[in-house]
Order: C-alpha cells, then sequence, then structure tokens
C-alpha cells in the first residue's frame, strides 16, 4: 500500500488551487527532507571520505576506486528502490532508511582501515540504504497536487542537498582533528539519521489499496504503461540523457585554475564550500520561474544560459578575473538547472500512484549517463585544446543539444492532462 490523492486536472496543473491546499503540502520541506542523503553521498562519500582515507595513508588512486564503486548505488538504485512503494508509507520508508544508513556509516568508521574490504563493503551497503531517501522524496513530491508545489519541492531539494552536502564537509572535517574516528563515525551516522525524523512533518498522504495482487500487478503495469510506453515519453528520454547540464565541469574547473592564475586557496574556497552554497543559491532561485512555464521549457532554456557561461571560461582572457566570474555563473545556474532537472523528472513521472517510487527512481537515474560521458569528453577536450577547450566542449555539447530539444518542446503543445493524471 502507499500514497495517492484523487485530484482534478485543474488542480494539478495549478489553475484551481485554493489557499488551503496550497500550504497543506509544505513543499519546501523537501530541502529537509533530503539532509541525510545530503549528508551521505555529498558530505561523506564524495566529501571528506578520501581525506580521511589520505590521513590513514591510502593512496589517492585506491581512494578514487573505492569512491566510484560507492557512488555506484546513485546509478542503479532504481533496482531496489520500488520496496518504497509498498508495505509502508514513503516517509516510513525515508527513515528506515536513513536510520540503517546512519548505524552502517557509523560501523564502518569503527574498522581501524575505511580502505579495508570490510569498511568497504559496510560503507557501500549504507549508501545503498541512503537511496531510500531519494526514491522516497520522488514518490512523495510526485503526488504533489499542484505544479507551483512541485516546483518548490524540486527547488528546496536541490538546494538541501548541495547546502547540508557542504555544511557536512564543514563539520565533518573540522571535528575529524578533534576527535577519534570511531566517535566520528557516531557523528556522522547521527547526521545521517537524526535529520530523518522530519518525515514526521511530512504531510500525510492517502493511501493506495488494493484487495489482490491481480489488482496491484494491474495498476502498477497501467503506471508504466503511461510514463514509458507512449511516444510522448521519447523527448523526455532524450531530455535526461543528452549532455545537457551536466555539471560535469564542477569537479574539473579545479584542475585549469592555475592556467587563469588562480592559487590554491582561492580556488579551493571558489570550488568548495562557496561553491556549493552558489549552487544551492541558484537552485532556490528556480522558484521564481512561473509554474506556468512548462519544466522542460524552462529546463533547457536555462542550461542555454549555464553553456553561456562556460563560454566566459572558454574564449576570455585567461585572468583570474575570468575565473572568478565564469566559475560563479556557472555554479549558480548549474544549480537552477538541477533543481528544474528534477521539475522535468516529475513532468515526466506524472502523478506518483502505486509505482511512483519506482518510476522516479528510473527517471532519475537517466540523469546520471551524461555525467558520466561527459566528464570523459570534458577531459578529452581539456587534454586536446588546453584549459579553454575542457570549458568550450561542455558548453558547444550542452548548448547543441539544449537547442535541439527546446526547439521541439517549443513546437508542441502543453497537455496537462495527458502529463499529470493519474489513471
Amino acid at each position: 500500500m502507499n500514497e495517492i490523492e484523487a485530484v482534478g486536472v485543474g488542480v494539478l496543473a495549478g489553475t484551481a488551487p485554493g489557499e488551503e491546499g496550497r500550504t497543506s503540502e509544505r513543499p519546501w520541506l523537501f530541502g529537509l527532507l533530503v539532509a541525510p542523503m545530503a549528508v551521505l553521498a555529498n558530505g561523506i562519500i564524495q566529501g571528506v571520505l578520501s581525506f580521511l582515507m589520505r590521513r590513514q595513508g591510502v593512496g589517492v588512486g585506491r581512494s578514487s576506486e573505492i569512491i566510484s564503486l560507492l557512488i555506484l548505488p546513485q546509478t542503479i538504485y532504481f533496482l531496489w528502490s520500488p520496496i518504497t512503494d509498498f508495505l509502508m508509507r514513503r516517509r516510513t520508508w525515508l527513515m528506515m532508511g536513513s536510520v540503517a544508513a546512519g548505524v552502517l556509516m557509523a560501523l564502518a568508521f569503527h574498522q581501524k582501515n575505511l580502505a579495508s574490504h570490510t569498511a568497504v563493503a559496510v560503507l557501500f551497503l549504507s549508501a545503498c540504504c541512503g537511496q531510500l531517501v531519494v526514491s522516497g522524496c520522488g514518490g512523495m513530491m510526485g503526488a504533489l497536487r499542484i505544479e507551483r508545489s512541485r516546483r518548490i519541492a524540486g527547488s528546496f531539494y536541490q538546494g538541501g542537498s548541495l547546502a547540508f552536502g557542504a555544511i557536512a564537509i564543514f563539520v565533518l572535517a573540522m571535528l575529524a582533528e578533534r576527535m577519534g574516528q570511531g566517535m566520528l563515525g557516531i557523528v556522522a551516522g547521527a547526521l545521517i539519521a537524526v535529520p530523518s525524523l522530519l518525515a514526521l512533518a511530512a504531510p500525510e498522504q492517502k493511501l493506495i489499496t488494493t484487495e489482490r495482487l491481480g489488482q496491484t500487478i494491474g495498476r502498477i503495469g497501467s503506471e508504466f504503461k503511461n510514463t514509458f510506453w507512449r511516444w510522448k515519453a521519447i523527448p523526455y528520454t532524450l531530455t535526461m540523457l543528452f549532455p545537457i547540464a551536466s555539471g560535469s565541469a564542477i569537479g574539473l574547473l579545479p584542475s585549469v585554475a592555475q592556467d587563469y592564475g588562480v592559487n590554491v586557496h582561492q580556488m579551493a574556497w571558489m570550488n568548495g564550500v562557496a561553491g556549493a552554497l552558489l549552487m544551492a543559491a541558484g537552485s532556490l532561485a528556480a522558484t521564481l520561474i512561473p509554474a506556468r512555464i512548462r519544466a522542460s521549457v524552462g529546463y533547457l532554456t536555462v542550461a542555454l544560459i549555464n553553456a553561456a557561461t562556460l563560454g566566459i571560461l572558454w574564449l576570455g582572457p585567461q585572468r583570474p578575473t575570468t575565473y572568478y566570474l565564469g566559475v560563479t555563473l556557472y555554479l549558480f545556474t548549474i544549480g537552477t538547472c538541477y533543481a528544474m532537472f528534477t521539475a522535468v523528472v516529475l513532468e515526466f513521472l506524472g502523478y506518483s500512484g502505486k509505482s511512483g517510487s519506482g518510476r522516479y527512481s528510473i527517471i532519475n537515474s537517466l540523469g546520471n549517463v551524461p555525467v558520466a560521458y561527459m566528464t570523459a569528453l570534458d577531459g578529452w577536450g581539456g587534454n586536446r585544446w588546453g584549459a579553454r577547450g575542457l570549458s568550450g566542449t561542455e558548453a558547444v555539447a550542452g548548448a547543441v543539444g539544449a537547442s535541439i530539444l527546446l526547439a521541439y518542446f517549443l513546437t508542441r503543445k502543453t497537455q496537462t492532462a495527458e502529463v499529470l493524471i493519474a489513471p
């Protein structure tokens, strides 16, 4: 059993919502609900973990291999995430996944060597449990009745993910100098588990109840068919897979900072906490985009602007001011793109129904594909044409991909009922 609410086209499109409907959904809460996964993925696995392993004498190559393994669940979590559509409410699964991930994280930190096979295995299980937060949030966002609420939820979800990740890196890095690894693991586990209690404040959503297994299978099959087995699913799938606003340059721009005359400390600040806060601000800025603008059109438009910001680094003089301006605008607009990407995922998903978490996980996982191949492509461009080639490669690929799909969506009428209504 899981959540569903019977609503009409007017409510979903945000054309006839009452004030009570606007306030009862509390979409801003998703900026807090994502905190457990933000701490685990952005704060620990892709944050302080390499620093902690380096202190233990683990080589850079080994650390890279471990982190690559630990981020794998972000791509394959659709294999187990559908469980959040069954047995309990999604918010309950969110809390259970967070607590399990926190406990496992604490156990991993109690191992003498974080690079040991046992520690890595426990960390991997923690990452897998943490993904239940993502699928749970996705299912709950898909059950929101008002399009404006969906946009706000997606913006706060992405902004919270970036902000809490940056805060976790700062807190854990500071505490690492003051306490042992075991105690640090307890703190890390608490930072993952405790915020999940905020799920109790999430608005209660009605449950889908079916009497027979056949009815459940039939409903799920119908929902998957209405989402994926239609011609209009093709452009949405391409939007997920095209090299559009992938953010791949985020991890590569520090490597070219010296080419623009930027020193190590300035680079660390710009691409560290300040960068995360810039992206969080960009995510929240997406709430300013009116809900009447189709999510796919808004996303692709912002993606074109994001590609243009890379043009500053590509074509501008190689000076510190060029780097600061280009990176600042790039990080801010990529945050806005992330928020609008979530809005597109929800537009593709339609209404959550019985299988919302599973369908959300599949769609969201597709978004990791361009991150992988664009990282390689950006690196190739940097090796071939130098510092300018890195940003130029992503700028051109992103602009071309966004232009093609934007032209398509602008020539198609918005059909709210078909996209948003549950069968």
